[in-house]
């Protein structure tokens, strides 16, 4: 779900944010990988890129010729959550269909529990629509947690995020 991950990464700052001090060139150094951070999103080998825990090292920066600009190879630490197949997650759920429900589970907006992967519980429409298990009682309603073990995992590289189909066949799997 979480891994630390050991990332290196080169950082160009603009010849105008070039200072003598040292201090603010770090800081230019620092904003600009946040920034870079910040855009990229997800990754189909690490997940989704959370935050970065340290910064390990900056190394020599090299001059571009033609703009000036300075090219810095850092190395750093960041978080980031990725799900794997057969992995047991708990998600929110956030829209009820006929045929399924959709879940949400940290940054991932997109897993999806079809009606076949829940054997036990039968479609009811009502006020507000919902999965009922007619030996148990229990209910899968909007915004209530479930437990559920990832079935397959996307990635959309277009888009940058991924898609799961998840289920509830196991032990201690549905609503918690």
């Amino acid at each position: 779900m979480f891994l630390k991950v050991q990332l290196n990464w080169n950082v160009v700052i603009p010849a105008e944010n070039l200072d003598i001090k040292g201090l603010m060139l770090q800081k230019a150094i620092l904003v600009r990988l946040l920034d870079d951070f910040s855009a990229k999103k997800a990754t189909k080998d690490l997940g989704y890129l959370l935050a970065v825990t340290t910064l390990d090292k900056i190394g020599e920066g090299k001059v571009r010729e033609h703009s000036g600009d300075v090219l810095f190879p850092l190395s750093f630490t960041c978080l980031s959550f990725k799900i794997f197949r057969g992995e047991v997650i708990e998600g929110i759920v956030h829209k009820i269909l006929k045929h399924g429900v959709f879940l949400r589970c940290g940054p991932i907006e997109n897993l999806y529990l079809s009606n076949q992967k829940m054997s036990d519980y039968q479609y009811q429409i009502a006020d507000n629509p919902c999965f009922l298990n007619i030996k148990t009682g229990s209910r899968i309603e909007k915004d209530m947690t479930l437990r559920c073990i990832v079935i397959g995992v996307k990635y959309m590289e277009a888009q940058k995020e991924f898609q799961a189909v998840v289920g509830l066949e196991g032990d201690y799997l549905g609503p918690v």
